[in-house]
């Protein structure tokens, strides 16, 4: 079931939901589990509650904790070239330029693939597990869940896996490549990432935190 907003009337503020990819308006329709509200201007999707979602979302962002802090110390590829082998970690990596000025450099490139997705991960678990357990959002929960979204496009783990293997392909034809444990858990973490952000109902976990006692809130 897809349409289910309407084009808007005068009506509140608490029954109007607005496109963030279009600043389209309509009525609040709320659809049930299994449903979406849609966009009927650009078909983005603005309400998809499903079932247990919560529990899923939670479990991905743990499994993205133990990703994030395994990929960060195990080494991450070996190269062996003319009898000179090495091995690097992910952290070694980011650290690479830690003298001088190029510091700053592996700051950022540290908190880019490291620091922000883990801290996304530790502000879905504050704010979801409270909505799961059906119990008062915790202190500052709609902050940590508004710094988390913001935090978003700036989380770029996958992105750096991505990034490697493309390089990779032209470093191969120079030396002997091998894949440590690091690699892989990046890997991993690119399609949990993804499916993180697939069960993820933003309208959802809005409506618990500022209605956490309705009722008629669908579970995130």
């Amino acid at each position: 079931m897809k349409d289910t907003v309407e084009p808007m009337t005068s009506k509140p503020l608490d029954e109007l939901i607005v496109c963030p990819q279009c600043d389209a308006v309509y009525h609040l329709k709320r659809p049930g589990v299994g449903e979406r509200a849609q966009c009927q201007r650009c078909h983005k999707v603005l309400i998809a509650p499903r079932r247990n979602a919560g529990l899923r979302i939670i479990a991905v962002a743990v499994a993205v904790m133990v990703l994030i802090i395994g990929a960060a110390v195990f080494p991450f590829l070996s190269i062996d070239a003319a009898g000179n082998k090495n091995s690097v970690s992910v952290l070694d990596a980011a650290l690479a330029f830690s003298g001088g000025p190029m510091i700053f450099l592996s700051l950022a490139t540290a908190g880019l693939i490291i620091i922000i997705p883990l801290l996304r991960a530790v502000l879905t678990i504050y704010v979801l597990v409270p909505v799961v357990l059906d119990r008062d959002p915790a202190p500052h929960a709609m902050h940590a869940f508004r710094l988390s979204e913001a935090l978003r496009p700036w989380s770029m783990a996958e992105i750096f896996a991505i990034g490697c293997a493309v390089a990779l392909v032209k470093v191969s034809d120079l030396a002997n490549v091998g894949f440590g444990p690091a690699f892989w858990m990046f890997g991993i973490l690119c399609v949990l990432v993804i499916a993180q952000d697939s069960f993820m109902c933003k309208w959802s976990v809005w409506n618990s935190l500022e209605n956490p006692r309705a009722s008629s809130a669908p579970k995130t």
